[in-house]
């Protein structure tokens, strides 16, 4: 594959003419709605052969969250299972008893086995309406309520066929953060005898001393040595009710790694990935949220409203304004082939084990082609 950027004139047939391809394929590679619609700035993916010989593509593992369940998860799952070695469902929430607020996973387990994806039962503490600060310090200081938990976990996992966990505790309390590593060794002892993996989701932080509710009870050295592997989550710096920003820039991405590869070995790390853009009002209004949709969409925004899409090289992030027809102002920050393409390079430059995506949803069909055009994906099962 390559990369090309459109400039200023361009159409569709002197870009396909100079790299010596059909116009449909570039059509079909990008999932352009119309051909004769481009806009300065956008990044195209042109299938070409790669010069890369797959037997020099790194080994990765992939995995994905979902958030969608029942048909239109296992659809999801269904769309891009190729690419994909393990598959997480967001999520079972914990309650205060020990017990386990249920999803409807039946068809996207049999989606996940027919593409032969690892799947993995995924449990949080928080929700859309609760941070879930008080629960998790319920339960990690109660080792009768982790009994319970610990059991139903198990139970869960047996009955579903589900191949391992991933523990995604948010907004820990601080003083609980010996509570959380403690919880995280008895799962493990629970667990690794009847052959199961643990894995856990990781708040970006730059050191051991950094403070702040998301990030000081996420000892990253101690789940580096507890747990099999961990997602660092390494997105939402551009968070739906802050300012406008890059969602997952590149620069502060290189900051978590680098402390994160000093105290958890690299062949336990994964590289989070958001394949989400997001659209933000201006002037922004603080609290005020953003809406948030396919990278698909944000190039449909750019051609509708004519706008010039821009490239922060620090971030390594695409970026438009536009005004709508109200007069509004926006300002839309998104991935493209290009951002995609630094991500995956370093993710080869740290050594690192693989790739999660946050979250399946969100057409990104450039991402797909370069996926497979820079790695050779592991399939476990």
């Amino acid at each position: 594959m390559q990369i090309h950027v459109v400039q200023p004139g361009e159409t569709l047939w002197l870009i396909a003419n100079r790299y010596g391809v059909m116009v449909n394929r570039i059509v079909t590679a990008n999932q352009l709605a119309d051909a004769n619609q481009l806009v300065p700035g956008m990044a195209l993916v042109i299938p070409v052969a790669s010069t890369t010989p797959p037997a020099e593509r790194p080994e990765i593992d992939v995995n994905a969250y979902t958030l969608n369940t029942g048909e239109t998860g296992a659809r999801e799952i269904q769309e891009v299972g190729r690419f994909l070695t393990y598959w997480m469902p967001f999520a079972y929430r914990m309650r205060a008893d020990g017990g386990l607020d249920a999803i409807d996973d039946t068809e996207m387990l049999q989606s996940a086995a027919a593409e032969r994806i690892v799947p993995v039962l995924t449990i949080t503490n928080f929700s859309a309406t609760e941070a879930g600060s008080e629960l998790a310090h319920t339960i990690l200081a109660s080792t009768a309520i982790q009994d319970q938990l610990l059991t139903n976990i198990e139970n869960v996992m047996k009955e579903k066929g589900y191949q391992g966990i991933n523990v995604d505790f948010e907004n820990v309390l601080p003083a609980d953060r010996e509570l959380y590593n403690q919880f995280l060794q008895r799962l493990v002892d629970r667990l690794h005898p009847e052959g199961y993996f643990v894995s856990t989701a990781l708040a970006p932080k730059t050191s051991g001393e950094q403070s702040g509710i998301l990030v000081e009870a996420h000892d990253y050295e101690a789940h580096g040595k507890i747990v099999d592997f961990v997602v660092l989550m390494t997105y939402e710096w551009g968070y739906r009710l802050g300012p406008p920003q890059a969602i997952s820039p590149l620069n502060q991405i290189k900051r978590v790694l680098d402390y994160a590869v000093t105290v958890i070995p690299r062949e336990k790390i994964f590289f989070g990935f958001q394949i989400y853009a997001r659209d933000w009002l201006l002037p922004h209004v603080e609290g005020q949220e953003a809406e948030t949709f396919s990278q698909q969409e944000a190039l449909r925004r750019a051609i509708q409203y004519g706008a010039t899409i821009q490239y922060d090289e620090v971030a390594q992030s695409p970026f438009f304004r536009y005004t709508d027809a109200d007069g509004q102002r926006h300002e839309v920050w998104f991935e493209d082939a290009r951002s995609a393409q630094a991500k995956f390079d370093l993710v080869k430059e740290y050594k690192l084990r693989g790739i999660s995506y946050w979250v399946l949803g969100y057409p990104f069909p450039q991402n797909w082609l370069l996926l497979e055009d820079n790695f050779t994906i592991r399939k476990r099962v």
